[in-house]
């Protein structure tokens, strides 16, 4: 979206043209991960930038393997080779499934990748893609119970002085970092420009590291006009009314009151998450996502982006908490707009006015390191 204040903007030529290079766990096969990633690179480029996400996929992010141990219990000589001889059928048919093709489709054809890919960073230290801003995030690659929030890569460590480093909505997704974690985590931060999180919790871990100057944004699904996913949503899949489920953790209270909901309205439940008790199974990428939350009449969940899509999308929805501790995210985004957990008679008009202005301040943060980045004329 290129709206007001942005439009201006280039109309004066306060910004120019510049090469923008994003990084973010952009190909794991989630819903989420890939939807705020195309949000980012598409908002950017609506702009006028030349924008590529990098293409950094190190062995930890790498899915659909046909060999290797998952579980370290079994990663010892013989039992390794029976492991994987015994998951191998297994991990041939998830090669083949329709999720992983539907996912795969939508990385060819939306996110604009770096020509060459790397699995570590020490190969990006190498050869580094070439940009004038580097911009880290969004989605949780700075949680530190994950592998991805301890990689120098996703703060962006390979990137060479003095070229400029910003973050964008990037999550830790927790409240609390182990001390031996936060003193590496804050060295790797004290050498960007430009820090943006999605979670007020973050800004007190930033604050907590001595770095003061942060901003909190919205996820980057916010930053593009509204009309992109309504776009690519266009095309329902379920003639029927429906009561949607996506749920990480097989919750079973959150497939009972998903039944009671759909009882209530006269709907089918439609899972995501193969819940064997729901009406109809429905195999997802990010488009089928996207579709399947617009169309429905109801969402139930503990996913923050089926939350967020909720939201855009106007619908009314219900949302639980995850198993795993990274919930900061889920409550933050609530808080933020003034709602509960309970969400399925929301009036959206207070909710609009408050999104369309966190949005326009989101923006307004992005513009700002554009426009810095070209007045310090920080190249590589």
């Amino acid at each position: 979206m290129v709206c007001g204040i942005e439009s201006n903007l280039m109309k004066s030529g306060d910004i120019e043209r510049m090469k923008i290079k994003t990084i973010t766990c952009h190909n794991v096969y989630n819903v989420g991960a890939s939807l705020q990633a195309y949000a980012l690179f598409r908002y950017l480029q609506d702009l006028g930038h030349d924008v590529k996400i990098i293409d950094y996929e190190p062995p930890y992010l790498r899915h659909y393997k046909l060999w290797g141990v998952d579980n370290p219990a079994y990663d010892r000589p013989i039992l390794r080779e029976v492991y994987g001889i015994l998951k191998l059928p297994r991990r041939i048919r998830a090669r083949q499934s329709l999720k992983k093709r539907l996912f795969d489709k939508f990385t060819r054809e939306y996110l604009s990748l770096t020509e060459r890919s790397y699995t570590s960073d020490a190969e990006l230290k190498k050869n580094p893609p070439q940009a004038d801003l580097y911009i880290a995030g969004s989605d949780q690659i700075w949680n530190p119970y994950f592998k991805n929030g301890l990689d120098p890569a996703f703060y962006l460590d390979f990137v060479p002085d003095p070229v400029v480093r910003a973050s964008y909505a990037a999550s830790f997704a927790v409240d609390h970092i182990a001390e031996e974690k936060e003193k590496k985590i804050s060295s790797m931060l004290k050498r960007f420009d430009f820090i943006s999180v999605r979670e007020s919790t973050g800004l007190e871990l930033l604050k907590h590291m001595g770095i003061e100057n942060a901003q909190q944004v919205l996820d980057p699904v916010f930053l593009p006009d509204p009309s992109v996913w309504l776009g690519l949503s266009e095309n329902r899949m379920i003639d029927q009314p429906y009561v949607l489920i996506y749920d990480f953790d097989q919750n079973p209270e959150l497939m009972r009151r998903a039944e009671t909901i759909a009882r209530k309205k006269s709907c089918i439940t439609v899972s995501m998450s193969g819940h064997a008790e729901a009406d109809r199974k429905a195999e997802a990428g990010p488009l089928e996502f996207l579709s399947l939350i617009r169309y429905a009449d109801a969402v139930v969940t503990n996913s923050f982006h089926a939350t967020a899509f909720s939201v855009l999308f106007e619908r009314p929805f219900l949302v639980y908490d995850r198993k795993e501790p990274i919930n900061t995210r889920m409550h933050d985004f609530l808080r933020l707009l003034g709602l509960g957990h309970d969400n399925l008679a929301a009036d959206y008009e207070g909710v609009r006015r408050i999104l369309s202005e966190r949005a326009d301040e989101s923006r307004a943060y992005l513009l700002h390191v554009i426009s810095s980045t070209t007045k310090q004329g920080k190249r590589m």
